[in-house]
This record gives C-alpha cells, structure tokens and sequence, in this order.
C-alpha cells in the first residue's frame, strides 16, 4: 500500500480555505477537549483581563512533535476559539451553542487521515456520534460528532477524486 500524504487526504481546494472562530462558554476545557478528542495542538491563546480566554488558535490535523497522536504532519487546519461570556460591547454578538437552545449555525468540516482512530478517541474523549463513520457517496469516510459545547464536527479521510458527473450519479443513486 502506498503512503498517504497530506496532499492525498486533503483536497488541494480545502486546504486553508476558511479559517472559523468559534465561541464557547469555556474555552480553557474546550481546548483541552480538542487536545483529547481530535489530537488538537495549542498554538497560543490571549487571557481577558477579567478572566478567561479572549482569543486562542489551535491546530487540528497537525502532527505535535513526540505526541503519539497519530496526527498527519504539516500545520494541520487552525481553528480560532473563545469565552462567549465577554464584558466588552464589542464581543456581544457572538454566541455559543448553549446560547442557542443547543443548536448551531456552523458545521465543521476538518480531512484527517484516519476517520475511524479519530472517532474513537473522540468518542472516548466525551463526543457524542451523530453519524458513526461510513463511505459516504462524495468519496469520502466520514464521521459526524458533536462536541461538549454544542458544535458540530464533521471528519472525513479522503478515500477517491471523483468527476462531477460522477458524483451526481452517485448522489442520485444515493436517493
């Protein structure tokens, strides 16, 4: 079997495209279950003076030098995340989930190499599975989670490049 490069299980156009920001209503646990679950490296974080994280970026999909997590190398995709229980004016409009009744605006797509290992760890971790991992008609395996703080993850491990015509086939035959 031939080794698979972040090229081969990244689509060329997804890499970097967007870069989210989430809020959540604890940053500093919401990190550390990214760490657990999905193998997420710290890059930095900025305290609010009164208190908890303004502003913190993580990579997920990066290898962590010695961290057996299993993670591709390269930069991985960079998430931005903080508390959504701000004092400043500025930051009112943003909300997390449970603001919400539990419900999300935003779905995250992230291609890791191994859909399944991921799962599971994320699972162990306290993810809850929407989707359990499976060939999806697009060429993809993929699993949906829903984190602790109410967002929504969707994985993939790219498996094949299909042609649009191909795709709409299998879309169709898909019903």
């Amino acid at each position: 079997m031939t080794e698979r490069t972040a090229d081969s299980v990244i689509p060329a156009r997804y890499h970097r495209a967007v870069v989210p920001h989430i809020m959540v209503d604890d940053a500093a646990a919401a990190i550390d279950f990214y760490r657990r679950a999905f193998g997420a490296r710290e890059e930095f974080r900025l305290e609010a003076p009164a208190g908890g994280i303004l502003h913190a970026e993580i990579s997920i999909g990066a290898s962590a030098s010695g961290s057996g997590s299993g993670a591709e190398s390269g930069p991985g995709s960079v998430l931005m995340l903080g508390d959504s229980a701000g004092t400043d004016e500025t930051y009112a409009a943003f909300a997390a989930p449970a603001s919400l009744g539990g419900r999300t605006t935003v779905t995250l797509h992230v291609f890791v190499p191994d859909v399944d290992g991921l799962a599971e760890r994320a699972e162990a971790a306290g993810a809850e599975v929407v989707e359990p991992p499976t060939d999806t008609f697009h060429g993809n395996r993929t699993v949906i989670l829903k984190d602790p703080f109410g967002h929504i993850w969707v994985f993939l491990t790219h498996l094949e490049d299909l042609s649009e015509e191909e795709l709409g086939r299998r879309f169709a035959d898909a019903g």
